[in-house]
Parts: structure tokens; C-alpha cells; sequence
């Protein structure tokens, strides 16, 4: 934990130096983040898994505690009140005594509603940054310093940046998530359902299901073509055509987000699609570079999978250039490319152009592109392209002008195995790009 200690360290003066920045440019004199608060069921007397705020989890690695709050003013060593709460119905977190816990000044919180009282009076000039406004308003946050946009635009352009404690956590978080994804491969060769497959990849993270940062996505057979699949049949199939697993894992509050696509029988057209996409997604990532934009290597990867409709002759008789031109590969690859990663899965400022704000837009012909930066040294992004049999999305080109073009036969061959999709986490690096993922050796 030394070395964690020593870039934590070294992650928390960067906050700070940031901290600096935002209150003296908004002329406030402190931020209150608040963890968050637990949310009980409507009509039930149980509360929903609690999922904390991202800029409170950016200062501490606290994860799992509701009614935390962190005093922020850029000079003084950062003020954390921790709820640990007399209570024999639940578990009780102690005060935390870590690697980080030196550089922060921990405070006992016995009761959520104390508060009040022990917040430093004078809160007229302070930025409360949380999910709770009516809690803001009752300790006396002007309306207008709560979530001031002028602020959390500043906290979430900078966190696209990572310091290097932020990074050794999502390498961990790549380690778990890379067991896991070994797990679940080997559950499927053995032929279990999508159910189980998720248990096993659940066993080797060491995660509940309600730890994952996001919903895993275990799919079998045509399933893989819908691209949030979730539902988690009980029952394998009566053939394996495929599997897709889009599965993710946290470490100190840092996702990891993977996806892997394989076939169950080697000489099928569809392996040979897998080995395809598998390579042209590793020939992308070897042109990322700083100081391109993202939205370029977007189109790259439409211009790849124009490659691969030619390569296995699902389309003839129209080129490279106009297959993307005509937007003829979008039916194919109807999502972005990935988009920004880090305290969330989909992590913030994908879209924003400097620290004011200011927002350019995915283009027109690929609204669901999450990212539209210029890539900077210490951004962390996922690389993740895809080629399915969405029906509803090939319907308009069988009906269409190009139709004829198309190998129809070949195409509904493909149904049956539902789509592909590989998807590794890059960090990029001033003269590099780190592949976190294949480093791991997850092929």
C-alpha cells in the first residue's frame, strides 16, 4: 500500500490545486460534497443498492457509505464527516484508517442528521455538489450554489485527465474484470447457461451483482444483437452458436469495462468475423495518437467494418468510400466507438471542448458517439467496436436503393450467433498508447 499512499498523496494535491482554480474563478469558498443518501422503495420499508456520488468518491475512496460529507477549500487539508452510526439492523462501516486516511482529516458522523452543527457556520459563499437539493437547502446552500454548472463543468472536464493513483486503480479494477472474463469463457466452453455464466464471472471478480458498475451483459446466441441485453436465461440454449460478454468490474471506486465476443464452433463464418473485428479493433488502437480528435477514429472504424463487409462478401459491386459515404455500415455498428471511462462507467465531459463547458455535439450521422474530444495524455477511454444483425436496423436497407448490393442470404446466416463486439480500455500517453487490457493478456 506504499505506493498507493505515494500517489494518493500525490492525487489529492492535484485536487486541491484544482480546487483552487474553480472556487477562485467562481469566487466561492469552499465545496460541500455530499456522498449521497440511500433511496427507499416506493410503498416498502427497504432501500435501493446505494450508489455514491462520482465527485465525492474522486476525493476518497469511500463507496459504500451514504450521508458522507467533504469540506473542500482548496488550502486546508480536505474535512471528511464519515457516518458511522450506532445500529445493530445494519452493517456500520468504522472511521477508516487506510493509505489515504493521512491525508485527509476524518471526523466521526453518529448521527446524519448532526450535521448541521458541526458544518462551519458560515455557508453563505459555499458550492454544494451532490444528488440531495433539498438537503443543500437545508443546511443553507443558496439556491444558486447548488450544482452551479459553472463548477461541475470545471470538476468534469478536469477528471478526464487521470492522475497516476487514478490509473494504478483502474488497472486493478482491468485485473478483476480480466478473472472474470476468463471465468465466464470457461463456463461457456462447458456449456452453461447465461445465468450461470454470470455467476461464475461474479465468483472470480469477487463482486455481488449490485457491485458491478454496470448491468453485465451475458449473451448467448442471437441475444448478442441487442446491446444491452441483461435478461440472464436460467436455461443454455439448445445449440451455442456464440457469446458475448460485456462485463465490467470496480476497484476503489474506478470501473474496468470489457467485452469480448466468441464462437462456439472454430469454422464457422462467424469465428472468422470474430478474428476479423479482433484485429482491425488492435490496428485502430495502434493509430491512437494525442491530438486527434475522437470522432476521427470513429469513422476509421466504419471504414474498418466497410472492410470487412467486402472481406466476406456480405456486400459487392460498391466500394470502401461509398459504404461509409452512404452510411450502408451504421445498421452494422449502430453505437460509438466508446467513449471516456474512469469513476464512471460512462464517464463525464465526452462532449466538452475546454473547462467552460462548451459542447460539441456527436455528428449528426452517429448521434450515439459519446465522444467527441481532442485525446490529451492521462485520458482513459474504451475502445469498443461492433457488428450485429439488429432486424429492425437491416430492414431499411433490404428495401432500400443499395439493396441489391447486398449478400441477404449470407447476412440472415448470421442471425442465429446475434453480433460481435471487442472492446479494451486504452489510456493515452504523450508519445504512447497503453492497452490496460490486452497487457493483461485477455485475448
Amino acid at each position: 500500500m506504499d505506493s498507493l499512499k505515494t500517489l494518493y498523496h500525490a492525487h489529492i494535491a492535484t485536487l486541491q490545486q484544482r480546487a483552487q482554480q474553480v472556487l477562485a474563478r467562481n469566487k466561492l469558498d469552499a465545496m460541500l460534497i455530499h456522498s449521497g443518501e440511500l433511496l427507499t422503495v416506493f410503498l416498502d420499508d427497504h432501500t435501493y443498492p446505494f450508489k455514491v456520488n462520482p465527485q465525492f468518491k474522486a476525493w476518497v475512496p469511500v463507496t459504500q457509505v451514504p450521508n458522507c460529507w467533504l469540506w473542500i477549500d482548496g488550502v486546508n487539508k480536505p474535512k471528511l464527516w464519515f457516518y458511522s452510526p450506532v445500529d445493530y439492523w445494519h452493517n456500520v462501516e468504522p472511521l477508516p484508517d487506510s493509505f489515504w486516511t493521512g491525508d485527509v482529516e476524518v471526523i466521526g458522523l453518529k448521527d446524519a442528521d448532526e450535521i448541521a452543527q458541526l458544518l462551519p457556520a458560515q455557508r453563505d459563499n459555499v458550492a454544494y455538489i451532490g444528488p440531495v437539493n433539498a438537503r443543500a437547502t437545508q443546511l443553507g446552500i443558496a439556491s444558486g450554489n447548488i450544482n452551479p454548472k459553472a463548477v461541475i463543468d470545471f470538476l468534469h472536464f478536469h477528471r478526464s485527465i487521470k492522475t497516476d493513483y487514478e490509473l494504478a486503480c483502474m488497472r486493478q479494477a482491468q485485473k478483476l474484470a480480466v478473472a472474470g472474463h476468463r471465468a465466464a469463457k470457461e463456463a461457456f466452453s462447458s456449456g452453461l447457461s447465461e445465468f450461470d455464466i454470470n455467476q461464475a464471472y461474479l465468483t472470480a471478480t469477487g463482486h455481488r451483482d449490485t457491485d458491478v458498475p454496470y448491468g453485465n451483459i451475458i449473451a448467448l446466441n442471437e441475444h448478442a444483437a441487442v446491446l444491452h441485453y441483461t435478461r440472464l436465461d436460467h436455461q443454455p440454449p439448445a445449440k451455442r452458436h456464440s457469446f458475448l460478454i460485456d462485463a465490467g468490474a470496480e476497484y476503489l471506486g474506478y470501473a474496468a469495462d470489457l467485452t469480448r465476443s466468441y464462437a462456439a464452433q472454430s469454422s464457422s463464418l462467424y469465428a472468422r468475423m470474430v478474428e476479423a473485428m479482433n484485429a482491425e479493433e488492435l490496428a485502430l488502437i495502434a493509430t491512437l495518437k494525442a491530438g486527434v480528435r475522437y470522432t476521427d477514429y470513429h469513422l476509421q472504424m466504419h471504414q474498418r467494418i466497410a472492410k470487412m463487409l467486402l472481406k466476406f462478401e456480405l456486400v459487392q459491386g460498391i466500394s470502401e468510400e461509398a459504404l461509409v459515404a452512404e452510411d450502408l455500415t451504421g445498421p452494422f455498428m449502430p453505437h460509438g466507438l466508446g467513449h471516456p471511462l474512469g469513476l464512471q462507467v460512462h464517464d463525464v465531459a465526452g462532449f466538452m471542448q475546454d473547462d467552460q463547458g462548451t459542447h460539441l455535439a456527436a455528428p449528426a450521422q452517429y448521434p450515439y458517439l459519446r465522444c467527441t474530444r481532442v485525446l490529451q495524455p492521462g485520458m482513459v477511454l474504451t475502445i469498443e467496436p461492433g457488428f450485429y444483425i439488429i432486424d429492425s436496423l437491416l430492414a431499411p436497407l433490404r428495401a432500400g436503393r443499395f439493396s441489391q448490393h447486398f449478400n441477404w442470404q449470407a447476412i440472415d446466416a448470421l442471425r442465429p450467433y446475434g453480433g460481435i463486439r471487442i472492446e479494451d480500455n486504452v489510456v493515452i500517453h504523450t508519445h504512447r498508447v497503453e492497452n490496460m487490457t490486452r497487457d493483461l493478456h485477455l485475448a
